[in-house]
């Protein structure tokens, strides 16, 4: 190893390379496992995230180097089969991160890293503690302070999983990750530790983050947030993705939640949830670009510049009489951004438009939008009802989604 002291939080994210160079994915944790004294406890292994996202376990011999900037794995071969945590075994920073400590003169402390050390027996060792001083239930003061292994209480198993955590260092940990990763991760928790950090997300961050969870996770995420909260969550997310959440919901539940969203967020909301979830009306989004005929070429771009539309959505823009805001008026044809690249920016999207392709209706069978898709080479195309109104538009991605096995989420991709 090229070096033999190192912080674990600084690992997180860490490009992981095989031994020929070869990008292999990126360190998501450390593995230790727990003693029943209050000795150091060993360095286990490494868990990797792959670049298919599955999380695998790699055993600290396999690891040739850890760099500040990369982590090299040596040659052999690697087990491939998914990332299950055992009995007595943490996760340094899925679980240790923001744990409650005993420090000297009974003073308590909140972790915010923890280091590693190599030992003269070529064992990796969890040596070191790092942590601030806590004043309030998570308020924490003063600079961050150094402990051994040894000298601080309250790092046992039972301790971990019972203690009430902040989340704000695992928090940290996430910042700059995507939605769909940190989703991949709280997958992995426990559902104590998964639950701590659903409450210190913002909303908004929060709403992304479920918006990739299996639908198994997000209704325990769901069901652990207060109504009032939830309700809030549901308000924040794509509506498709907020009716396909509430439908898995009991009928009960499900009304209680569109009584508190806000009436202007719930309405997209129950229009989509009269449609059966495998037709093109489950499947839409209802609100994709549109456009009145008299925009400009420029102002199309500029809608499809919003960084929070997905690549398929900011692919066409719809153009309809008013209102614009679905049900539409009636729809007049669509542009295709290729299209919107090629003409001078202060013509008309009018004079553009695509009005031979054809449409979907909103009661169009999954099959139907696939073959759809598979005809036209598109990534969206518009759901219009029988008097030419604009409803939404369905995205390739949503088709992929019902598509794949249902716990495609939580074992991610496969090579053939």
């Amino acid at each position: 190893m090229a070096v033999n002291r190192i912080f674990i939080a600084q690992l997180a994210g860490l490009p992981v390379f095989g031994p020929d160079g070869e990008p292999v994915g990126k360190a998501r944790d450390v593995v230790i496992s727990l003693r029943i004294d209050r000795q150091p406890p060993r360095v286990l292994g490494m868990v990797v995230e792959l670049v298919t996202r599955r999380r695998i376990f790699v055993p600290m011999l396999r690891l040739t180097s850890i760099e500040p900037n990369a982590v090299t794995l040596t040659t052999g071969s690697v087990n491939l089969r998914p990332f299950h945590q055992r009995v007595n075994e943490v996760l340094v920073i899925g679980e240790l991160l923001d744990a409650k400590i005993q420090v000297e003169d009974g003073r308590t402390a909140v972790v915010v890293d923890a280091a590693m050390e190599l030992t003269r027996t070529r064992d990796w060792r969890m040596v070191r503690v790092a942590g601030r001083e806590r004043t309030g239930r998570f308020s924490l003061k003063g600079p961050v302070q150094v402990w051994n292994w040894e000298d601080v209480g309250g790092l046992s198993v039972n301790e971990i999983a019972s203690q009430p955590q902040g989340a704000q260092q695992l928090v940290a940990v996430f910042e700059g990750m995507r939605a769909a990763d940190v989703a991949h991760a709280l997958h992995d928790l426990p559902p104590k530790r998964r639950h701590e950090v659903a409450d210190a997300l913002d909303d908004e961050r929060l709403a992304d983050v479920v918006e990739e969870l299996s639908e198994e996770d997000q209704k325990d995420v769901l069901a652990h947030l207060d109504e009032e909260r939830a309700a809030d969550i549901l308000e924040a997310m794509n509506p498709d993705d907020a009716a396909d959440l509430l439908g898995g919901l009991s009928e009960g539940t499900k009304d209680r939640l569109l009584e508190l969203m806000e009436p202007q967020e719930s309405e997209p909301v129950r229009r989509l949830l009269e449609y059966s979830f495998d037709t093109a009306g489950g499947l839409m989004t209802p609100e994709p670009i549109i456009l009145t005929p008299d925009a400009t070429i420029a102002e199309a771009l500029a809608r499809v510049r919003n960084p929070d539309l997905t690549p398929a959505l900011a692919s066409m823009v719809f153009v309809c009489r008013p209102p614009s805001a679905t049900p539409t008026g009636r729809y007049l044809g669509c542009v295709h951004i290729q299209r919107l690249l090629r003409e001078p920016p202060f013509d008309l999207v009018a004079g553009v438009l695509d009005t031979d392709l054809t449409s979907l209706s909103p009661n169009a069978s999954l099959s139907d939008v696939t073959r759809y898709f598979a005809t036209y080479n598109l990534v969206c195309a518009p759901v219009l009802d029988e008097t030419e109104h604009l409803l939404g538009a369905v995205t390739v991605d949503d088709v992929l989604d019902h598509l794949l096995p249902d716990n495609w989420r939580e074992t991610g991709l496969s090579h053939a």
